[in-house]
């Protein structure tokens, strides 16, 4: 595959349930994928290096999106440590990931990563909205 390769790093097994709902849904994801489950107790710095080295690994000179869950956290912090390390520039980071934001990006698996990065926002928050109330 040429294109973006995305990396989550979530809390715990948040990133492993939205991608197996996303394959369920899709069948497949277009995108060479890489999981980095945070525990609370975790060594952040060894998880920069764990972060870093799937970097490495993914990215086949298209770049790496890394997603993450809640903006500030741990996962957010390695996240953003990660990309700003030296040999893994070729990044951009997205917090806040949904289901709605990884389905966008299976949709448009051929974009550069920075229009991917933008893509996976704007289906984010697209996907956040207050329903109706039902009469009663």
């Amino acid at each position: 595959m040429n294109n973006v390769s995305v990396l989550l790093i979530t809390h715990n097994r948040v990133g492993r349930a939205l991608v197996e709902t996303a394959q369920t849904m899709l069948h497949e994801l277009p995108f060479r994928l890489a999981l980095l489950p945070v525990s609370q107790t975790c060594d952040p710095d060894k998880e920069v290096e764990v972060a870093c080295d799937l970097c490495r690994q993914l990215d086949n000179g298209h770049g790496v999106l890394i997603l993450t869950d809640a903006f500030g956290s741990t996962p957010s912090n390695i996240a953003c440590r990660t990309a700003k390390a030296e040999d893994t520039a070729n990044t951009a980071v997205v917090a806040g990931v949904n289901l709605p934001m990884v389905l966008k990006i299976a949709n448009y698996p051929n974009l550069s990563l920075q229009e991917l990065a933008e893509n996976a926002v704007a289906g984010g928050q697209r996907g956040v909205v207050q329903s109706v109330q039902a009469a009663e």
